[in-house]
């Protein structure tokens, strides 16, 4: 089936009691044993859920994969994910990838003996050397956050099998409608479901897809043995969300590519960062390995933090807030918002200034935000 009627099918089945349409939602914890070791099938929510199930198969679908698993928030997932290592491992990681990634891999998972090199994933030779002998993942966002910077996944794959390593792709800005990473050849792929899979801004979540039996039972394991799952009501929220991916999609895309052309014109902003501009150095790649680019903008301001700042008050129709992939366009500052936690100097070696913007295009008439960037940037 495409991808259209997986997003609506995938994971669904009539309820065999009422044969309601829409997947119920089982708010329960517990569920009756038919006899002494004997189940249904379910026996614990934090175990499985039937709810929580149907979400997980459609994900799992979607991406191409073995199993998907439902979390509580992406960086829960993300945090199930850095179980599957012991002390001493290394990790290789992006340098720009979303605030909270880098806090949980330097602040809290260094301090469970696992070892972590930063850069930048755009070449092989700078990725070979960084191995060592106990490297055991390489861990890639791509579209970055909030750089955008685009990752060659063959590339990065290639490396890895090599050399024997496990490869983990948070997809979160790209969704499955634009980006299959497992079809590249990566093991695990990450979702923050909270953002474009859920699409409402009403919701936390995460999710993982795996590829293997290996991996299935080992995440199937620490999901439960941590109890880091969703509730219910989120996965089907979720489930919700996921049925209008597609069509969210390409009009997020649709607004984002008309919002990159107004400000790569504009002489207020200095760069624009958007992979489906010819000007972004991604571009080809990206070109190459996604059906399409996104609605995530970022831009930098002339004029520096006063500049910036002026820009993001005068906002009206953009709301100033955390997050990402909700109907509603969404702005934030990097370096005091969802970078806040990387220390002012790493952030400024990997390109996240003071005057970098993050816009998340929602769906709003596209005049309509073209007029408010105008005006905000009039007012500068």
């Amino acid at each position: 089936m495409k991808f259209e009627t997986l997003a609506i099918h995938s994971g669904r089945e009539p309820d065999p009691t009422t044969g309601a349409l829409v997947t119920p939602l089982y708010q329960t914890s517990t569920f009756v044993f038919q006899d002494v070791g004997v189940t249904r099938g379910y026996d614990y929510s934090r175990t499985a859920n039937p709810t929580r199930k149907a979400l997980e198969d459609c994900i799992a679908a979607l991406e191409g994969g073995k199993a998907g698993f439902a979390f509580s928030s992406g960086m829960a997932a993300e945090t199930t994910i850095m179980h599957l290592l012991k002390a001493g491992d290394h990790v290789i990681s992006g340098d720009d990838v979303y605030g909270g990634t880098y806090r949980l891999f330097e602040r809290v998972m260094k301090d469970f003996g696992l070892e972590f090199t930063f850069l930048r994933m755009d070449d092989r030779r700078r990725i070979e050397r960084a191995i060592r002998p106990n490297t055991t993942m390489i861990w890639i966002e791509t579209p970055s956050n909030p750089l955008l910077n685009i990752v060659d996944i063959e590339m990065v794959v290639d490396i890895a099998r090599r050399h024997e390593l496990l490869t983990v792709a948070d997809n979160t800005f790209a969704t499955p409608y634009f980006l299959r990473p497992i079809e590249y050849g990566v093991d695990l792929v990450v979702h923050s479901t909270t953002k474009y899979l859920n699409g409402h801004c009403d919701v936390i979540g995460g999710a993982v897809v795996t590829t293997t039996d290996k991996l299935t039972e080992r995440v199937q394991f620490l999901l439960n043995a941590m109890g880091t799952c969703a509730s219910p009501f989120d996965c089907w929220l979720v489930l919700r969300g996921i049925k209008t991916l597609a069509v969210r999609m390409m009009q997020h895309e649709e607004n984002a590519a008309q919002v990159a052309t107004y400000l790569e014109k504009h002489p207020k902003v200095k760069r624009v960062l958007y992979p489906g501009l010819k000007s972004h150095p991604g571009h080809e790649i990206a070109m190459r390995q996604m059906g399409g680019f996104g609605g995530i903008v970022s831009f930098e301001m002339e004029g520096g933090i006063e500049a910036t700042s002026s820009f993001l008050r005068n906002l009206k129709v953009f709301s100033l807030a955390e997050s990402l992939g909700g109907l509603d366009s969404l702005v934030e500052h990097p370096a005091t918002m969802s970078h806040a936690s990387m220390p002012e100097d790493v952030r400024r070696s990997v390109g996240i200034t003071d005057s970098l913007i993050r816009l998340s295009v929602g769906l709003e008439n596209i005049d309509d935000l073209i007029e408010d960037l105008e005006q905000a940037l009039e007012h500068t």
